[in-house]
């Protein structure tokens, strides 16, 4: 499958493997935003769900057995990342490295009319690689802010707010909730200042601002008080507040901060 968005992937993993290289061995350690996760979990976690997304794109049935008994997702996450916290930060990252490219290389040769199975609902390839540019983004925003680092916006976060757009029935449908019927228009600044657009103009629920700060809502990595977002009508406001764009259970977001907007 030759998809631009594999490109944007690899990107954006040698971004957060030029973060992590460096570390001595002690920095892996550092506690991220994430309660309870420090920067090697957060790699390691990469690394795990690299492989089983390997899985996925090469053996769909083998991936549903292995995964058919985790319906907590929550706990199957925090077991898989206990179990794992033997493994020391250069094994996690050799491992991280290898399994990413078996993954690039999978990705390359699988059949575009396939449906990928996840922990949420099957996916095209292409949107499979979005899913995985999603995640590596947002977990590696959590290494950014942990070793006190600056990210600065590329035109990678389209990939990224696309899926927190198609996700909007998924954040209800996680809760058990009914998504609204009223349409909500998205309206986000690129980086270069470029216009990206989702939803009809004539929509009366508006969500607008810089689209990095839509990402980091959708990926639940910011409050929405912390974020120079202009959310207008009830079905937007609604949305804004259980945004989820990565599959799996209800997340539990982030608290505001201090110095938050009022």
């Amino acid at each position: 499958m030759t998809d631009p968005r594999t490109a944007l992937l690899t990107a954006l993993v040698a971004d957060l493997d030029a973060r992590v290289a460096p570390l001595p061995e002690d920095a892996w350690a550092t506690p991220t935003p994430a309660t309870g996760w420090d920067v090697r979990d957060t790699v390691d976690h990469l690394r795990l769900f690299d492989s089983d997304a390997l899985l996925a794109v090469t053996d769909p049935a083998a991936f549903a057995a292995l995964h058919a008994g985790t319906a907590d997702e929550e706990g199957f996450v925090e077991r898989r990342t206990r179990e794992s916290r033997a493994t020391p930060p250069a094994e996690v990252l050799a491992g991280w490295r290898a399994g990413r490219e078996a993954l690039a290389d999978a990705l390359l040769a699988v059949d575009p009319s396939v449906r990928v199975p996840w922990f949420g609902p099957p996916m095209s390839p292409a949107s499979f690689v979005t899913a995985r540019l999603m995640e590596t983004w947002a977990h590696g925003q959590d290494v950014v802010d942990a070793l006190g680092q600056d990210r600065p916006a590329t035109p990678r976060l389209r990939s990224v707010a696309e899926i927190g757009v198609r996700a909007r029935p998924f954040s209800y449908a996680v809760r058990g909730l009914t998504v609204p019927e009223q349409p909500v228009r998205v309206e986000l600044r690129g980086p270069g200042g470029e216009e990206w657009t989702w939803g009809p103009e004539d929509a009366a629920d508006v969500v607008r601002g810089p689209a990095l700060d839509f990402c980091l809502l959708v990926t639940q990595r910011r409050h929405r008080d912390d974020l120079d977002l202009e959310i207008t009508g009830p079905a937007a406001q609604e949305w804004m507040g259980i945004a989820q764009a990565f599959a799996g259970p209800p997340g539990r977001g982030r608290q505001r901060s201090t110095g938050a907007r009022s």
